[in-house]
């Protein structure tokens, strides 16, 4: 681990790459590597892991990194131990260690990678940004893709959930295609004094800390914008147990993030449980159409996964599409009462 006083030597870079970890061992190298292989000067920018007390090999295999990337011709990467685990922790953690030189700060993770032009096309993006938002500007976010190579069956599926008008959500997902303000930037880019500004991240979020931040910046009169040449590829889940997780921590969040900020709130989160109840009260009342909601629903369910198919994916799609998206459905509704009553804890939908 380096200590803090060793990262505070020298004049410094401008820009570092955080990314919070706990067990990456599988994807750790190459994130890394991506950003090691950058078109950006390597004097410019830095990379700072911090770990959360990983228990497989994240971090020796980021130590041997460290290690065979030594002088001047590399970026600095460095090591920090988060004893909380959580990512709002270790990005605030990060805050506080980070050398004074650093003004931009890119949220990445573990398990996304980058292209080698990445962070010069970032500094491209937010001069953008900023002809247009001028000083307010706090934040620039990207697009979130997913990462090249071979999927299994259900993460073919998931994507095609993802990909669905049914699964859009508008945030972290969302494939926008011009430049402009948004309420929810992706894998973003910081002012570090913006960030100052607020206080950094709320801890007591284990998940949806940033949707906080971005509400949190907004009401202090920063801009937030996205910015459509700039990608992540990240490895997205691909297993229908991790995706019912996803779907329930997602949920449980959204409504600590409604609780603190109300105005997030969108009225196709509640939809679900508006169809639901609605359906129970025409089955109660004796009407002869109670089974028209949930069947316009199936049918809704059953198109998107033709359309899945129809977009070059395997046939098993017809049906592993409307389960994908069925199951998000269910388990964000429950997550949403779920969060009512329920404090947080570690996430384990990457397990």
């Amino acid at each position: 681990m380096v200590h803090p006083k060793v990262m505070d030597e020298g004049n410094g870079p401008s820009l570092a790459t955080v990314i919070p970890v706990y067990n990456e061992a599988e994807h750790i190298e190459a994130c890394l590597t991506s950003l090691l292989q950058q078109s950006l000067a390597p004097s410019e920018h830095m990379i700072l892991v911090v770990d959360g007390h990983s228990t497989d090999k994240t971090v020796e295999l980021v130590e041997n990194i460290i290690q065979q990337h030594q002088g001047s011709e590399w970026p600095r990467v460095q090591l920090l131990s988060n004893p909380d685990r959580s990512v709002s922790h270790a990005r605030n953690l990060a805050l506080k260690h980070l050398p004074a030189s650093v003004e931009y700060l890119v949220e990445m993770i573990g398990h996304a990678t980058v292209d080698s032009k990445h962070l010069e096309q970032r500094m491209e993006a937010w001069a953008s940004c900023s002809e247009v938002a001028g000083e307010r500007l706090a934040a620039v976010g990207v697009r979130v893709i997913a990462h090249a190579g071979p999927v299994t069956r259900a993460g073919d599926w998931i994507e095609g959930a993802l990909t669905s008008p049914l699964g859009k959500s508008g945030g972290q997902f969302s494939q926008f295609s011009t430049m402009g303000p948004t309420k929810v930037p992706a894998f973003v880019m910081h002012r570090r004094d913006a960030l100052d500004a607020v206080q950094g991240w709320d801890e007591s979020f284990m998940t949806s800390q940033d949707s906080d931040l971005s509400m949190r910046l907004l009401k202090a009169g920063y801009a937030l914008y996205r910015h459509p040449t700039l990608e992540v590829r990240m490895h997205k889940r691909n297993t229908l147990k991790q995706w019912w997780k996803m779907g329930h921590r997602y949920g449980f969040w959204r409504t600590k993030v409604l609780l603190k900020h109300p105005t997030r709130a969108k009225w196709q989160e509640f939809l679900p449980w508006f169809g639901l109840v609605s359906t129970l009260l025409l089955f109660a009342g004796g009407s002869l159409w109670y089974w028209a909601l949930p069947a316009a629903y199936g049918l809704a369910l059953v198109l998107s996964g033709f359309g899945h198919v129809f977009r070059k994916h395997g046939l098993s799609s017809v049906l592993g599409v409307p389960l994908c998206l069925f199951m998000l459905h269910m388990s964000f509704s429950l997550g949403l009462v779920d969060g009512l009553v329920r404090k947080g804890r570690p996430s384990t939908d990457r397990a």
